[in-house]
């Protein structure tokens, strides 16, 4: 017989109120960037390939995008690492911290024109930032909702933290249009772009003092009260674990790809090729934003009922049976068919994307956790949505057809659901000391 769920308390509320405001915060920080790239960042830092070669610059604005993702396991290793011996909340903070200067750095940042090539530099330097801060900030934040939440409710405490991906989307893509709007094409470039960049410092102060008042996670304080920790967490991870890291990553592969298509590159595609209007454009990608958080909310609930793995199985087959209808509907050229194709995108990026907090935590012993599942998810990062823009970008225009950016994304669903499905079902593995990893 089963226990009723229990009640959520006023402590159970902060813990996924401060998830959720750090890993929106540190993601709209992520895309403004992803967003600015397709947009205002080549004529602006690399204005002499531009005049060139629009295209080109074009193509190495949106690359800067994946340089960032190559420096995510180096932040995974440096805040699983201290994350597993001094807790998960003083890395989450700093993280944040970390990820707020650079943004704010970014939109201060002078052009080619000010500092010539000094400027692509440093832009580029403030990205790897960026992208040192974004690998340590997913796997503490998935682990302090996930061990907070009761046994029978882990994907949908763990999807909280999943859904500051689409809120910090809907958050940067909406002061994108609302700058868009209030100014003209010219005045954007000149300074509109740089208000979201800065806007970040007051989402900081905001995520900052959230962050604080939630409590560590109970697993790492026994984990501290019994035993004495490791001095070697990495070299502990991948003695027992490294086919567990290697499935992690594969496993998100195809969602990080397809996800960084609506966050970066649809955005770019529907604006310069389809020649649609930048603000209708950011709208559909506000709306595709709203259905990504809905279905990953429902993708945690339904993996408490019916499985991660199931879960994943699906998420994925939807999305391998949608990218040729969805470049079909885009090459209509009308912004509500390209709203259409991008909304129901997102119902199998949702059910890929709510139980990955849940499953990662499931699938590592305590101990090596937090490195565990954060260094998977940053090499499936570099592997999946690190350079899929520049990846679709470079296979339109060698193809002349968008068709072959949906073969691309097929091929990547294949082998993330290969992954998914020869994991073991972990849902219900206990958290606590006494566990073993997933086989």
């Amino acid at each position: 017989m089963t226990s009723e769920p229990r009640a959520m308390t006023r402590d159970d509320r902060k813990v996924l109120a401060g998830t959720l405001a750090g890993t929106t915060i540190e993601w709209y920080d992520f895309f403004i960037y992803a967003q600015a790239a397709g947009l205002v960042f080549g004529p602006l830092f690399l204005a002499p390939v531009n005049e060139q070669a629009p295209g080109l610059a074009t193509l190495i604005s949106l690359a800067t995008i994946g340089i960032s993702f190559l420096f995510r396991p180096l932040g995974a290793i440096v805040a699983g690492r201290y994350g597993d011996r001094l807790g998960r909340k003083r890395m989450l903070v700093l993280t944040l911290l970390l990820m707020g200067a650079a943004t704010t750095l970014i939109g201060l940042l002078p052009t080619y024109e000010t500092i010539g090539v000094a400027a692509p530099i440093a832009l580029i330097l403030l990205r790897i930032v960026q992208g040192f801060s974004a690998g340590g900030e997913w796997g503490g934040a998935a682990l302090l909702s996930v061990e907070h939440a009761p046994r029978e409710r882990r994907g949908w405490w763990g999807a909280f933290p999943q859904i500051g991906v689409p809120i910090g989307l809907i958050l940067a893509t909406g002061v994108l249009w609302v700058m868009s709007t209030v100014t003209t094409p010219e005045q954007f470039q000149a300074w509109g772009w740089r208000v979201p960049f800065l806007l970040s410092l007051t989402l900081i102060v905001v995520g900052y003092l959230v962050r604080r008042a939630v409590d560590e996670s109970p697993v790492f304080k026994e984990l501290q009260q019994r035993t004495k920790t490791s001095s070697a967490p990495l070299r502990d991870l991948f003695r027992g674990n490294t086919r567990n890291v290697i499935l992690t990553a594969l496993i998100f592969v195809a969602n990080n790809a397809a996800g960084y298509l609506l966050i970066a590159y649809f955005i770019s595609y529907g604006t310069t090729a389809l020649g649609l209007s930048r603000p209708s454009v950011l709208l559909a990608t506000v709306a595709g934003s709203a259905g990504w958080l809905v279905f990953t909310l429902y993708g945690g609930a339904l993996s408490d009922r019916i499985g991660r793995v199931r879960t994943f199985q699906l998420g994925y087959g939807l999305i391998f049976v949608w990218m040729i209808p969805l470049f079909l509907l885009m090459e209509t050229r009308d912004i509500w068919l390209f709203t259409v194709a991008i909304v129901v995108l997102t119902v199998g990026l949702g059910l890929s994307y709510g139980p990955m907090s849940a499953m990662y935590a499931e699938m590592f012993p305590v101990s090596v956790r937090y490195s565990g599942v954060a260094i998977g998810y940053a090499l499936g990062a570099i592997l999946g949505g690190a350079f899929a823009p520049t990846i679709a970008q470079a296979l339109v225009q060698s193809t002349g057809s968008a068709f072959s950016v949906g073969v691309y994304i097929m091929v990547l669903c294949v082998i993330s659901l290969a992954a998914v499905t020869v994991v073991k079902e972990p849902k219900g593995t206990d958290l606590g000391l006494s566990e073993q990893p997933i086989a």
